[in-house]
């Protein structure tokens, strides 16, 4: 994520809507259990995460996300079915999901009624039957309503975010927690899985999301686009953008597919030079960070001026403006850092965000630019010892302080540091086998922090102490 400033320094087939309700007492689960299975309890409201405690739940771990859904603009009435594959993690008595404001209408799991209640943003459903650990299951919920724009979020810039009403559609950016405003998830990034969207809509508009296109079809005024993301993905990560969008599609020089969409405000030259340079960029990251973990690049360009941030939503990152080198080269090295590799727990943050500051600095350089050690050398001279810009453990940055400047320039920094301190060969290696290591999979600064002692041959405890910990202005290291 990056937010919009002018600044150089920073940052299966879907089910019918109307299933019936079962009642099954939760005290029945037990009984209902295979024999010899072993005691039933319910899955954990939350994931622990001291940021946002309520999100993600405990008890199962999501492989797949299907979502059958249809919205209308006029009346932003978005109804449908999700219906996602799991595996029990423990022997689930019951479970949770998360849904904000939408209402659930029917439940069924593995094909049998269950019951349900929403009790704030929990949905609890429980099986007619205990789910044994190990046991893969499909819940299908079927749910509708108006989705809810969280807004003026002291986390997020003080911005608006999740579903935002557009002109003609919608522009749907969802980290760190909204995910769950326009679909039941399993809402934190420790839990990834791959999507496939049946997306239905009047027949004059379109539909853009993540991964591979499958095409769409029309009947009776309405289309319907289909999309298919096969790697695992964050749930804050997954998108359907709504417009009249112009569809463009291209190669990089190496290969890699281009899909992208504009809002009809941009001009041929406009959506071009966000064409080439969204191809220069990602073949440059491949080189630099390894290669592309994805199947497909592209852009998401609406014009929605009023939006506070662009995403770097998964395989195609999400501007509501006119989009600049800086921040595409931003959003697309999360493609490898947040993406590819995500947080294990939102307090690792600057493990996202400090690695795409640091890389758009990067880009600078590799264009003709300032070096990212002059970069370093200015924002370090920019901010004087008492300054408050020191005074936060971007290790730790706190839930309404994850997007701070310290965060994105303070991360960058410290990179920019590493990178000066151990040499090019040897920091690019670090870099390369982060993502080699942990791709599709989660990571932690700690375990960022050993590596670069691995591969380094040295003890860079008091270096990483002073950048990352330390509330104050670095003088040694």
């Amino acid at each position: 994520m990056r937010k919009v400033r002018t600044a150089r320094l920073l940052f299966v087939t879907g089910m019918a809507a109307g299933l019936a309700v079962a009642t099954v007492p939760t005290a029945a689960i037990a009984a209902a259990a295979p024999a010899g299975a072993g005691h039933y309890t319910p899955g954990a409201p939350g994931m622990g995460d001291p940021y946002f405690p309520d999100e993600g739940n405990g008890g199962y771990d999501v492989g797949h996300y299907a979502l059958d859904l249809s919205y209308a603009p006029d009346t932003h009435h978005l109804q449908g079915t999700a219906t996602i594959t799991a595996r029990a993690t423990q022997n689930l008595s019951r479970f949770d999901l998360d849904l904000q404001d939408l209402k659930a209408s029917g439940v069924t799991v593995d094909g049998r009624r269950a019951a349900f209640a929403q009790q704030g943003q929990e949905l609890v459903i429980t099986p007619p039957r205990g789910l044994p650990r190990g046991r893969t299951f499909r819940v299908a919920v079927a749910y509708g309503g108006t989705p809810v724009t969280i807004k003026g979020s002291p986390i997020v810039f003080g911005s608006d975010y999740g579903w935002q009403y557009t002109k003609d559609g919608a522009f749907v950016g969802c980290e760190p927690n909204a995910a769950s405003t326009w679909y039941p998830s399993n809402d934190h990034p420790g839990d990834k899985a791959t999507f496939s969207y049946r997306i239905t809509v009047p027949k004059d508009r379109k539909v853009i999301a993540n991964g591979d296109y499958q095409g769409a079809t029309k009947s009776g005024g309405k289309a319907t686009f289909r999309w298919n993301e096969n790697r695992p993905m964050a749930t804050y990560l997954a998108t359907i953008n709504i417009g009249k969008w112009n569809f463009e599609t291209d190669r990089t020089p190496s290969g890699i597919r281009n899909f992208s969409a504009f809002d009809p405000a941009y001009t041929a030259a406009d959506r071009s030079r966000i064409m080439k340079t969204t191809n220069d960029v990602t073949d440059y990251w491949s080189k630099t960070f390894g290669r592309y973990p994805f199947s497909s690049t592209g852009a998401i360009v609406d014009s929605v001026p009023d939006v506070g941030f662009s995403l770097e939503t998964q395989t195609r990152p999400l501007y509501g403006y006119n989009v600049e080198t800086g921040t595409i080269a931003h959003e697309l090295a999360h493609q490898w850092f947040g993406d590819a590799v995500s947080v294990k727990t939102w307090a690792n943050i600057w493990l996202n965000e400090g690695f795409a500051t640091f890389a758009a600095n990067l880009y600078d350089e590799h264009t003709g630019g300032a070096t990212t050690w002059a970069d370093f050398q200015k924002t370090y001279d920019h901010y004087a010892a008492g300054n408050a810009f020191w005074n936060q453990s971007i290790a730790d940055p706190q839930r309404d302080t994850m997007f701070s400047g310290a965060v994105y320039d303070r991360g960058g920094m410290t990179l920019a540091a590493l990178r000066h301190k151990v040499g090019d060969k040897k920091f690019f290696a670090i870099l390369r086998d982060w993502v080699a290591q942990h791709k599709y999979g989660n990571g932690t600064t700690e375990q960022f922090v050993a590596l670069s002692e691995r591969v380094t041959h040295q003890d860079l405890g008091n270096f990483f102490q002073v950048w990352l910990w330390d509330k104050t202005k670095p003088t040694t290291w």
